[in-house]
Parts: C-alpha cells; sequence; structure tokens
C-alpha cells in the first residue's frame, strides 16, 4: 500500500515539474517573440534619438551614441537653421510641413474609413438577410477580390482618377477605398448572420422597411463589431503609401505622412538619406496609430473571436 502511494506521488511530482518547466519554456518563447517584435521600433527611437552624423561612423551600441532630441524638433517644425545644421552635418536639410501632412493623413483616413464602415455595412446586410437570385454566388465571386493583389489595381485606377481629373486631389487619394471592401464586408456578414431574426421580423410587422429595420435594428446591435472595422480600416487608410505616392506626387496639400516622409530620402545629392530625421518623423506619424491600438486594442481582440474570424 505504502509503495503504490509513493509512486502516485512521485507520478503527481514528475507532472508538477513537467508542468512548470512547460510553462517556463512558454514565457520565455513569448518573451523572445515579444523581443524581437519590439526591438525594430526601439532601434527607430535609438536612431531618432542620434545626429545624423553619428550613424556615419557605423556605431552600433544599444544606447543612443549622441543623444538628442533636435531631429524631433526638426520634424516638427522647432529648430532654427544652426541646429538643423548641427543635427544632419550639412546645410539645406530636408523638412517637411508636419501639421499639414498630419491633417491630410487624419482627412484621408477619416473619410475613408466612413464610407468603407457605411457602405460595407450595408452590403454586409444585403448578403446576409435579403433573398435574391444567386445572392451565395455572386458573395463568392465578391470574396475573390481578397485573391487579388492590390498592385494589379494600380494601374487601371490610376488611369480612372487621370480621365476624371483628380490627379493630385483628395478625391484621387480617397476614392478607390471609399466603397466597400470584401474583407469589411466578410467581417460584418458573419456577425448579421448570428443575429436573432425574430427582432427584425417584429420591425417588418410593425411596417419597417428594409433600410429602417438596418438603421435602427442591426445597426445598433453591430455597433462593437463596427467599431472594431473602423478602426482597422483607419489603421490601414493611415498607413496606405504606394497610391497615394502615385496618384498625388506633387501635391503637399493632398499628401499624407507616409508620403511626406520621402523629403528624408532623397535630399542632397551625393549624401545618405537623414536616417535620424526620417526615423524621429516615422515614430511621431505612428502615435496616432497606437494610441488608437492602445484604446481599442481588447475590443479589436474580443469583436473578431465573437464574429467568428480566425
Amino acid at each position: 500500500m505504502s509503495t503504490t502511494s509513493g509512486n502516485m506521488a512521485g507520478t503527481a511530482g514528475s507532472g508538477t515539474i513537467g508542468a512548470r518547466v512547460g510553462r517556463l519554456t512558454a514565457w520565455v518563447i513569448l518573451a523572445l517573440i515579444i523581443f524581437i517584435s519590439l526591438f525594430p521600433f526601439y532601434w527607430a527611437l535609438r536612431t531618432g534619438l542620434t545626429f545624423n552624423r553619428a550613424l556615419l561612423t557605423g556605431d552600433q551600441s544599444i544606447l543612443p551614441p549622441d543623444l538628442t532630441w533636435l531631429n524631433f524638433k526638426r520634424v516638427l517644425g522647432l529648430a532654427s537653421d544652426a541646429e538643423m545644421v548641427q543635427a544632419t552635418g550639412f546645410e539645406n536639410s530636408a523638412s517637411f510641413d508636419y501639421l499639414l501632412a498630419l491633417r491630410n493623413s487624419m482627412i484621408i483616413a477619416t473619410v475613408i474609413t466612413i464610407g468603407q464602415v457605411f457602405f460595407s455595412a450595408m452590403a454586409a446586410y444585403a448578403f446576409s438577410r435579403l433573398r435574391f437570385k444567386g445572392r451565395d454566388q455572386l458573395f463568392f465571386l465578391y470574396l475573390t477580390g481578397l485573391m487579388v493583389p492590390p498592385i494589379f489595381a494600380l494601374i487601371p485606377n490610376l488611369i480612372l482618377m487621370k480621365n476624371l481629373g483628380w490627379l493630385n486631389s483628395f478625391q484621387g487619394v480617397i476614392a478607390p477605398f471609399f466603397l466597400m471592401t470584401p474583407f469589411a464586408v466578410f467581417f460584418l456578414r458573419q456577425f448579421f448572420l448570428g443575429i436573432n431574426r425574430s427582432l427584425e421580423e417584429a420591425a417588418i410587422i410593425d411596417g419597417a422597411g428594409h433600410f429602417t429595420v438596418f438603421r435602427r435594428v442591426i445597426l445598433p446591435i453591430a455597433a462593437p463589431q463596427m467599431v472594431t472595422l473602423a478602426v482597422l480600416t483607419y489603421v490601414t487608410a493611415w498607413n496606405e503609401f504606394l497610391w497615394p505616392l502615385v496618384v498625388a506626387p506633387q501635391e503637399e496639400n493632398v499628401q499624407p505622412l507616409t508620403v511626406a516622409l520621402n523629403a528624408f530620402t532623397t535630399q542632397v545629392p551625393g549624401t545618405q538619406p537623414d536616417w535620424s530625421g526620417l526615423m524621429a518623423g516615422t515614430l511621431l506619424a505612428a502615435l496616432p496609430v497606437l494610441v488608437i491600438f492602445i484604446a481599442f486594442g481588447r475590443r479589436l481582440v474580443d469583436s473578431i473571436q465573437f464574429s467568428g474570424i480566425k
């Protein structure tokens, strides 16, 4: 009897030790993944806090070799000419109107988000609730758009914007993204399919039409998912680079931050790009997105899980 008890205790002890080792291993792997993910952001900060001339020496130390805030002042337009020369090591340093580019990014991302969320919600409601011939086939065909690389539509969209006279304008930057996208429609449709139909049937019995049901019944219920989609759309629109660069290459009053930062990559012939200014500007451009993710991060995860998207 005592031998059996000893064996059971030994087995339990081994299981406990194995669980602890497995848990410790999981934490080590998680810490490694976090480090690999966050290190590029730290290196960008380290570069932004370094004089440009210090980077030319090839110093690879973990801490900034010559700590300075001048690069951030340059990006914000607060540095004097003498400070510009001190930070970069040469005259005629690159600069751009940060507040103007920030305004442009906010306008573009906000308008795209409003249009895409609203029209995607209507399309998702039609695919999930309205019955018409070929609905499922049409939805499948629409979803195939997820497999088409966006670069394939670049030239046709550019020709269309040129024919419409929308080059170097907000309309040209916003138009290709303003209406629904396959992912947005699929995301909302998954949620709409789970809404109890009795709520809509009660509204229809009371004389409400489809648009009234959509506006007064569906949208209030789907508000959390709509907010999640709005955040994802806003971040995507904020980070868009190639299309604004192609359609508005010469108009500073239209260029978002992602394009305006190009001023730091080509500045003085015969010299390397202004990496310090570029990293400082990139970090400042990323701040609004970081704030959004901090504020809505938990809601994003919960809504995606609830909608059935893995």
